[in-house]
């Protein structure tokens, strides 16, 4: 009889998505005059661009013809995409070769994927508050898990401790779901950590196009030393409107090694082993992304959700409220009003003007009194979600 893979005994059930969906349901079962103001999803909610779309259809009436037919795409990815994601960092004063660049089908199935490359008897670090699927994929595969808090005091930013040893250090910046972003000096302390103890960097840099201070980093290859200890993943998701359409990509330096083997090298094989590639129609939808005329219309659509976040921003100034994100990232993060747990704050706005967002506790034990706001939600229900804000916490 085969036995099954028991670390999937030791997941915590994770109510935190199906509690807010259980709740909401109620709510407009109750209410189904309501509308509710959903600041809580981390999906987006403005349409592809054109120039993508266009792309898309191109691609499609590709696959119509004989002679502009696409079987199999290669399965690290398109070298002329690969060429222009490297031109892509190279734009921004970061040296990335293209055969380091992978094109994926979205950050969250490669930050599972890339566990293959170590060893299970590894150590993973994860930063709480923290994205969940950091820690389920290392129970996943019965790896030793460090939590390592974080809080106001350091701004939802910790440094490294020389008293901790680990081996698969997860940082994301700007962090999902605090919305804090790393200066260079602090990601560089971090850089200079896993150089000395031989840990490996795993960057979710699925946010970076939202950073608007050019003094803070969006790679992590611009940081001296991190082509020795670090992976990039990326994402379209956030970035371009790609949730629905799946492509981002991972950056792994050739200079990535450990015990004689070279982590390259290593996903290379992984790749031509476990996948076929990324579809030429979203490649060719992904490229479009890069051109000019996409840079410019995906940063409109930015602009868009940077304005909600100045609107809900504003609206916590006004309040007094404590809260870190927002500037540089989609998501904000503030500290529940009057000493209630995020679970009793998530109720108290839902039934009293309508506001879903997301309870911090659902992103770990640090996370616990704080609360996330997306930014993805639409211009009209922001405003008017921020106003609510402010006539019910106000008074």
């Amino acid at each position: 009889m085969i036995t099954p893979n028991k670390h999937y005994s030791d997941l915590k059930d994770s109510y935190l998505f199906y509690n807010i969906a259980q709740k909401t349901k109620a709510y407009l079962e109750k209410n189904p005059d309501k509308h509710l103001y959903r600041m809580g999803i981390g999906d987006v909610s403005l349409p592809l661009c054109d120039a993508v779309i266009k792309a898309l259809h191109e691609a499609v009436n590709d696959q119509a013809t004989k002679e502009n037919f696409h079987g199999y795409m290669p399965e690290c990815g398109d070298p002329s995409l690969r060429e222009t994601i490297s031109r892509y960092y190279g734009e921004k004063g970061v040296m990335v070769e293209a055969d380091e660049v992978f094109v994926s089908s979205g950050a969250s199935d490669e930050l599972g994927d890339i566990l293959d490359l170590f060893d299970r008897n590894s150590t993973a670090l994860v930063i709480e508050p923290a994205y969940p699927a950091y820690v389920d994929a290392n129970v996943m595969a019965g790896r030793k898990i460090v939590h390592l808090a974080s809080g106001e005091e350091n701004g939802f930013l910790p440094e490294p401790d020389d008293s901790i040893k680990a081996d698969l250090l997860y940082i994301c910046s700007p962090n999902n779901p605090t919305g804090a972003v790393y200066s260079r000096e602090k990601l560089q302390m971090w850089v200079d950590y896993a150089n000395k103890n031989g840990a490996v960097i795993l960057f979710d840099a699925a946010y970076e196009a939202f950073i608007e201070d050019e003094t803070l980093p969006h790679s992590i290859f611009s940081i001296p030393g991190s082509r020795t200890c670090a992976i990039e993943i990326c994402s379209l998701s956030k970035t371009a409107g790609f949730t629905g359409t799946r492509m981002g990509y991972t950056v792994i330096p050739k200079e990535l090694k450990r015990d004689g083997m070279n982590f390259n090298e290593m996903w290379v094989r992984n790749r031509t082993t476990k996948t076929n590639g990324v579809s030429y129609i979203i490649q060719k939808g992904g490229a479009a992304v890069f051109t000019p005329e996409g840079q410019k219309q995906i940063h409109d659509n930015i602009k868009i959700y940077k304005n909600n976040a100045k609107v809900l921003m504003e609206a916590l100034d006004k309040l007094g409220i404590w809260y870190c994100g927002g500037k540089n990232a989609p998501y904000i993060w503030l500290k529940c009003p009057n000493n209630m747990s995020s679970w009793e704050f998530f109720d108290y706005i839902l039934n009293e003007i309508q506001v879903v967002g997301t309870p911090g506790e659902g992103f770990g034990a640090c996370g616990e009194g704080y609360f996330r706001f997306s930014t993805f939600g639409s211009p009209e229900d922001t405003v008017e979600a921020a106003n609510r804000l402010v006539k019910l916490l106000g008074r």
